[in-house]
């Protein structure tokens, strides 16, 4: 079975992770399973100086696992000359859910839900040129283009689009 995915693309400052978050506790109240796949076009780092792991890191470690009872994360380092993953292989690397929710990924295939905000440091709506944007949200009066519009606050009825339009069951209901 496919996974099945849905995007949540913006300009910088334009919502995307408050939305992204408000979803994934809008669809985790209904009983969904949601993972959440993040793409950050700067560098990043989760581990910290004074960590053991970020020594082991350090040390020249390609891939350096953090386990607890509560936990886990491992940290890949691309070498030099090695692309960024590709969002199918990330995909392939999640354990099963209901739902992943894509924030970023602007070029990516799957269907999206371009923010809009005035605070945002672009404006130029990217319905004209990203493929499979399915929807609006903004925090404005915006052109729809023939979207469906929702205001960023309408987290509920933007989950029940999303419900809808990727046809998702729980898990545990199969």
């Amino acid at each position: 079975m496919k996974q099945a995915v849905f995007g949540i693309v913006g300009w910088k400052n334009s919502g995307k992770t408050t939305l992204t978050a408000a979803l994934v506790s809008a669809l985790t109240q209904r009983g969904f399973s949601i993972a959440t796949l993040k793409h950050a076009h700067h560098s990043f780092d989760i581990d910290h100086e004074g960590t053991d792991s970020f020594r082991h890191r350090m040390a020249g470690a390609r891939e350096v696992a953090i386990v607890s009872g509560k936990r886990w994360a491992i940290m890949h380092e691309n070498e030099r000359e090695e692309d960024e993953p590709s969002l199918a292989g990330l995909l392939a690397r999640l354990s099963p859910c209901d739902l992943v929710l894509i924030e970023g990924f602007k070029r990516g295939d799957h269907p999206k839900l371009e923010c809009r905000r005035r605070d945002a440091r672009d404006h130029a709506p990217l319905a004209k040129t990203c493929p499979n944007i399915v929807a609006i949200a903004a925090d404005h009066a915006t052109e729809p283009g023939g979207l469906p519009v929702f205001r960023l606050h309408e987290v509920e009825a933007m989950a029940d689009f999303i419900i809808e339009h990727t046809g998702i069951t729980r898990r545990s209901a199969l």
